[in-house]
């Protein structure tokens, strides 16, 4: 028996899913013992497994990294989903800018920051990676880490101040670190 899984991802990204010479495409297929095929005039990927239980998995976890690489994740850091530890969790910020696209394109440029500095100091002090695409931020991390980056992104979207964010996750970071000592002695 056959399983199959589509996606439609935006057209702009189907050539990092493929990679340079299909290297993206061909790592995949190699690591999940699946098919790939892409209609990149549509943005259309289906993946396709013979089935057993291990198969859908393994079709289910290829299905997570090539939508973590159509959110704007880099294969490599998509690749991170491999860990059954780790979960894909995206976030639509249009909740938070309703119908104005003037307050989407505030918000994105709050949560992604100068050159990438607010995005970058929220994956330091959450532990994830984060990307920030169309109207989407995805996540990728542990689930308590997650947790925690979309508590701070969703503080972003509302105004809290970066400061007032960055002091919360500093706060928990301590607090944690102190839990885990404590667990030591």
């Amino acid at each position: 028996m056959n399983y199959q899984r589509s996606i439609r991802i935006p057209k702009d990204r189907v050539g990092v899913i493929i990679g340079k010479n299909g290297n993206i495409k061909q790592e995949i297929e190699k690591k999940f013992k699946i098919d790939i095929s892409i209609d990149s005039d549509y943005g259309d990927v289906t993946l396709s497994s013979q089935v057993n239980n291990y198969d859908i998995l393994d079709l289910n976890k290829a299905a997570e990294i090539v939508h973590a690489i159509s959110k704007g994740f880099s294969p490599e850091r998509a690749f991170d989903l491999i860990s059954d530890d780790n979960i894909l969790e995206i976030i639509d910020i249009r909740s938070f800018a309703g119908k104005s696209d003037n307050k989407l394109i505030r918000i994105k440029s709050r949560l992604i920051g100068e050159r990438g500095k607010s995005r970058r100091t929220l994956e330091e002090l959450t532990g994830t990676y984060i990307s920030i695409y169309g109207h989407n931020v995805s996540i990728i991390g542990l689930p308590e880490q997650i947790s925690l980056a979309s508590k701070a992104i969703t503080m972003l979207c509302i105004g809290k101040s970066h400061k007032f964010v960055y002091e919360f996750l500093q706060k928990i970071k301590r607090k944690s670190k102190l839990e885990r000592m404590k667990l030591w002695e």
